[in-house]
């Protein structure tokens, strides 16, 4: 047990690192969250004339995290594509474009199966929320799924981009993650559950469940709160770069 926990922790302060994250869809809300700080954008990304002179918000941020994640299936290369091509649809203005009303609706495909009538309908869930309320950080994952990705309710379901965006939001080492959500606790995260964490999660005798379900999720949570107290998903990093290593 104890040889496990070395090599999580020892993978997770490898690659806890924004060398590895340069071409993952975090770098679209990380983009947003910068210029909001005064710091320097993602290079390559913003647009015609790199943003010069616009101010972003945490609804610029949470919108983009909500984009990102939701399109975060499939090669990496592919996934920063379509995402930039979402956001020159937005004109590199997120909030602006949501609280405008007029979205790109059409049966043409945006990523992979994802269609830009699916991108309007969480665009205008998300109008409807922010005419209520300043930030997404009050809603339950489950909210999310229902309220913002018109999913229906599903207490079994992983919800892997739910957590993965939570993660992006909470954790606040200020190494990969943006920690803006400031009222949320990163003991209370749960780990993104895809193919690649599973995998890695049995192949390392964390569970021996064959479901992707948030069963899985929070028994491999547990284990990493012993790895990583009070901050769980730090060993996400690990999980993604072991599963790296035995493909």
């Amino acid at each position: 047990m104890e040889v496990k926990k070395e090599i999580i922790r020892s993978l997770a302060e490898q690659y806890n690192n924004e060398e590895y994250f340069r071409g993952d869809p975090i770098i679209f809300p990380k983009h947003f969250a910068r210029i909001m700080l005064g710091e320097s954008g993602i290079e390559g990304l913003g647009g015609k004339g790199e943003l010069s002179g616009i101010k972003y918000t945490l609804q610029d941020v949470e919108i983009a995290a909500v984009i990102a994640a939701h399109l975060a299936w499939g090669r990496r290369d592919m996934i920063v594509r379509d995402c930039k091509r979402a956001f020159d649809e937005m004109n590199w203005q997120p909030y602006k474009y949501i609280m405008s009303g007029s979205y790109r609706n059409e049966d043409a495909s945006l990523h992979r199966t994802i269609k830009w009538s699916e991108f309007a309908a969480i665009c205008t869930r998300l109008k409807e929320f922010y005419t209520k309320a300043p930030s997404l950080e009050i809603l339950t994952p489950d909210e999310i799924r229902v309220r913002i990705y018109g999913q229906k309710s599903d207490p079994k379901a992983a919800n892997k981009k739910i957590h993965m965006m939570r993660r992006w939001m909470v954790r606040n080492d200020g190494i990969v993650d943006l920690g803006l959500w400031k009222s949320t606790s990163p003991a209370s995260l749960v780990i993104p559950l895809d193919v690649h964490v599973h995998r890695s999660s049995r192949n390392l005798g964390i569970t021996s469940r064959n479901s992707a379900d948030i069963t899985t999720a929070m028994e491999i949570t547990r284990f990493l709160s012993r790895v990583f107290p009070g901050d769980p998903c730090k060993g996400d990093f690990a999980l993604f770069a072991y599963a790296a290593s035995i493909k």
